[in-house]
């Protein structure tokens, strides 16, 4: 499972015109499920983005995670992130999870955020998303977990 997460002033997600989903300052995580992934990897991957020191403590180093500093949340799904890229000039899909299986372990991975923190906000699975952000740093990482890794 790929997340590919940005530091945020803000962000948020519309459907249709619509808001769905929007935080303040936090992490905006893209989230890309893989064939082989499982509940155990989705568990894995969220403790890492509520864990992962990408804000910055009182001398500007990045020492302080989402949860040390109560920020936001804003999971959005993306078939795309997992996408072979290596060769020719049109992406393949095959290492992405079949769409029921991409859906039921974001659905988890969204659950199981809102039980460990607070606030989290969501996309939504399959829809056609306009999102928008203000990336503070710029502060961008790739966090994966393999199934093989769990």
């Amino acid at each position: 499972m790929i997340g590919l997460i940005q530091r945020v002033s803000e962000a948020q997600v519309e459907v249709g015109g619509e808001v769905v989903g929007a935080i303040g300052q936090g992490l905006l995580a893209l989230i890309g499920v893989e064939r082989d992934d499982t509940q155990a990897v989705a568990e894995r991957l969220l403790e890492r983005m509520l864990n992962y020191r990408v804000f910055p403590d009182a001398e500007g180093k990045m020492n302080l995670s989402l949860r040390d500093i109560g920020g936001g949340l804003l999971l959005v799904p993306q078939f795309t992130l997992p996408a072979d890229t290596r060769r020719g000039n049109r992406p393949s899909f095959t290492p992405a999870a079949p769409p029921e299986q991409g859906q039921a372990l974001f659905t988890h991975l969204l659950e199981l955020a809102r039980q460990r923190h607070a606030p989290v906000a969501s996309g939504s699975f399959g829809a056609d998303m306009k999102v928008k952000l203000i990336n503070d740093g710029p502060v961008t990482f790739w966090l994966q977990v393999a199934a093989s890794r769990v």
